[in-house]
């Protein structure tokens, strides 16, 4: 596997624009993923995410063992707690929930993930996340107690990104979260976009192609669909 941030540099150099399909294994049958392999080979996706705020079902070795025997894109780890965490992925996105103050999402957590990453070969990407007001409450609003950052005050966004990106960030990541109902406002990741240098992934409330385009034509480098591929495996039919 080539270096997964590497490439993703070289892209954003390259103004080459990104697609990951985050998958939750919570929301995923083993005994129908054939179908799902098959609709992400046939989608523009150029990464697959993996993890959820919550991960219950314990199939997240034999889900990516699955993926990675039919599908030849990075598979990147986007976990909610160490526990999250498997050998078989080739890398995890480091997160530290930025938008937040609570301590286990900004540093206790990482702590507890060294002793498991030091036994692993992942490519570990230190990842500023960002939760952004979507105009409901979203799983890692509930999960992590902490409130997302007011979708109207750009701004404290772009200095939050900015903070994220000097601590030695080497991505950013605004989140409008899981089901949203807002995606994040295509003016705060314009403005983001253009206050820091390092690559930025945008997620949440995107339903449809034309809702990626727009993320990309305002500055995101790499766009993340979770629920509306969940919702229709379909989704990518038509091209962006």
């Amino acid at each position: 596997m080539t270096n997964i941030y590497k490439h993703i540099l070289q892209s954003k150099v390259e103004n080459q624009k990104l697609l990951a399909i985050l998958l939750d294994p919570d929301k995923i049958d083993l005994n129908t993923i054939e179908t799902l392999i098959e609709k992400i080979n046939q989608s523009p996706a150029t990464h697959i995410f993996i993890g959820g705020s919550t991960v219950e079902n314990n199939i997240l070795d034999q889900l990516i063992i699955r993926l990675k025997e039919n599908i030849d894109l990075p598979l990147v780890l986007f976990p909610g707690n160490p526990s999250q965490i498997s050998a078989h992925a080739d890398g995890i996105l480091f997160l530290s929930l930025i938008s937040g103050r609570n301590p286990d999402y900004l540093i206790d957590h990482q702590v507890n993930a060294v002793s498991i990453l030091n036994q692993m070969d992942l490519e570990v990407i230190s990842t500023g996340y960002i939760l952004i007001e979507s105009g409901t409450q979203t799983a890692v609003e509930r999960v992590s107690q902490t409130k997302p950052l007011d979708r109207n005050n750009i701004n404290y966004v772009v200095h939050t990104a900015q903070a994220g990106e000097m601590l030695g960030n080497k991505l950013i990541y605004l989140e409008a979260g899981s089901g949203a109902k807002q995606a994040v406002p295509l003016e705060m990741i314009k403005k983001v976009a253009n206050n820091i240098e390092i690559p930025l992934i945008v997620g949440g409330g995107i339903i449809d192609l034309y809702g990626i385009q727009k993320a990309y034509d305002a500055g995101a480098d790499l766009v993340v669909i979770g629920t509306a591929f969940e919702n229709d495996v379909n989704f990518f039919n038509t091209s962006i």
